[in-house]
């Protein structure tokens, strides 16, 4: 088994999105690409992370094969990658051990243990969401900060007209109220209004790695969990689903 990425630090990127909520996980590797399902350690967010086939510059799985990994470990390695370097993971079954390769100016080779982590991949929730609002990513990440000064939480709603977040805190609370028609929404649509409490650390983590200039999409269906997804580079898309906090802010 063997992929080779031609831009190694977009594959730390993409590492590192899944890094901001698991510590560990299982890839999947077949002909189709690279995949990963994770809960995070709480048991409240899942990460859902895909990169096609076409997004490879090789890519050698033969069967499919599974690749358990310390995510924060791995992403430790990718960040020694170089602007100008190509990337090739392969597996060492034998020794039980997987290899990284960046090639640049020098060659550099550094060898992981694989983790037996066991179990299947957890199912995607399957919710029929009631609204969304596609929006530049930069925008969603500066209404998560307003929130911030005030909660560790913070409200999404998403109305036929407009997005709206709100914080409220012992120090102070805001709203931010974002029309339908604002530069920074691409789409918004709403069958029927849909509110709910988020936690705000997770949200923050999600969206960290989303590029300010790259929309993002928010999912919501009143008291479910919210899904988060956006594309990195436009070779790997990244999913996100948040159980809400049940409680009227």
């Amino acid at each position: 088994m063997e992929f080779v990425v031609s831009d190694a630090k977009f594959f730390k990127s993409c590492v590192d999105a899944i890094a901001n909520l698991v510590d560990e996980g299982n890839f999947e590797l077949s002909a189709k690409g690279l995949h990963l399902r994770s809960m995070d350690p709480s048991q409240i967010a899942l990460v859902d992370f895909s990169m096609p086939r076409e997004s490879f510059e090789t890519l050698d799985a033969g069967d499919a094969v599974t690749l358990g990994v310390n995510i924060v470990d791995f992403g430790k390695v990718l960040a020694r990658s170089r602007g100008d370097e190509k990337l090739t993971v392969a597996m060492e079954e034998k020794e039980n051990k997987f290899s990284l390769e960046f090639a640049g100016e020098s060659r550099r080779k550094f060898r992981m243990p694989l983790l037996d982590l066991g179990g299947a991949a957890p199912k995607e929730p399957k919710i029929a969401f009631d609204a969304s609002v596609k929006m530049r990513g930069g925008a969603f990440k500066e209404m998560l900060r307003d929130a911030a000064l005030f909660s560790s939480h913070v409200v999404l709603a998403c109305r036929e007209q407009d997005f709206v977040v709100e914080a409220r805190g012992d120090g102070g609370e805001t709203t931010i109220e974002t029309r339908k028609d604002a530069a920074s929404v691409v789409e918004l649509k709403a069958s029927a209004p849909a509110r709910a409490m988020f936690p705000l650390e997770y949200l923050e983590d999600m969206t960290r790695a989303c590029p300010d200039d790259a929309p993002v999409l928010v999912e919501l269906k009143g008291d479910l969990p919210v899904r988060v997804s956006y594309d990195i580079g436009g070779k790997a898309h990244l999913a996100y689903y948040l159980a809400p906090r049940v409680e009227n802010l």
